[in-house]
């Protein structure tokens, strides 16, 4: 079920869990700001999840609130997961949805990295 991302952050959401412990996932990296592990619904042959540590619902949630170590930390995470599983040279899509309209399912900004076959093009269709 798609979530409103202007609501305040949820404790109980599954990737809060996760970053607590209580659920366990396959870890790709981890540092100081962010957390990385494979999904478990995977859309392509390489799909891993990006998050980050602190509580934010959404991209803009995070932009607006994280601090710019919080920010740099982040995204240098994707990058170096995305290069640390060997998707760079055959190409990745980086995918952050926020809110309703986008189907955001989880009230934790995060970003999932796809990769492993050829994706397409992106098409947004009324």
């Amino acid at each position: 079920m798609a979530i409103d991302a202007t609501l305040p952050y949820d404790d109980d959401n599954i990737f809060a869990k996760i970053l607590r412990g209580e659920i366990p996932n396959k870890t790709v990296y981890e540092d100081e700001h962010a957390l990385a592990f494979h999904d478990i619904n995977p859309q392509a042959p390489q799909h891993i999840l990006v998050i980050p540590k602190g509580k934010y619902v959404s991209w803009d949630d995070f932009s607006a609130k994280a601090s710019d170590a919080e920010i740099g930390g982040f995204v240098r995470a994707v990058g170096h997961v995305a290069r640390e599983a060997g998707m760079v040279e055959p190409g990745y899509r980086l995918l952050a949805n926020v809110g309703h309209d986008s189907h955001q399912e989880v009230p934790h900004l995060h970003v999932h990295i796809f990769s492993g076959k050829p994706l397409g093009p992106m098409l947004v269709r009324g």
